[in-house]
């Protein structure tokens, strides 16, 4: 269930969040009480476990006074195979609203056939 290299991150992880939890001197019952969740939740965390949900895991972390590690976590700014993907594709022009109101107004007035128009408070005719 899950790749060895994920397992491996998660063991990790959760090593971490022990050795963490025990420099600051917090018992697993503390840390239960303090993130919202059961002590079995915290041991469960602490060995990997890989079916321990996110939340808990950032509740855990701002118990621990961690959670800006979670939101670096997967930082786009750093991810150096998406950054050369996307300048291999160039820059990307989408259309605004705008622009797409204007053309369905021109040509819902030459008559082109019945086409929805988009009202600019989001509803649809």
């Amino acid at each position: 269930m899950g790749s060895p290299k994920a397992k491996q991150a998660l063991e990790r992880l959760g090593n971490d969040i022990r050795a963490a939890r025990l420099r600051r001197g917090v018992a697993v019952a503390d840390l239960a009480v303090r993130a919202g969740t059961s002590p079995s939740s915290i041991s469960r965390l602490e060995k990997g476990d890989s079916g321990v949900a996110i939340g808990t895991l950032a509740e855990v972390l701002v118990a621990l006074g961690l959670i800006e590690r979670l939101t670096d976590l997967v930082d786009v700014r750093k991810d150096d195979l998406g950054l050369a993907l996307a300048g291999e594709r160039g820059p990307r022009r989408g259309r605004t609203f705008a622009a797409r109101l204007k053309s369905q107004k021109a040509k819902s007035s030459k008559g082109e056939g019945q086409q929805d128009i988009i009202d600019p408070d989001g509803a649809a005719f």
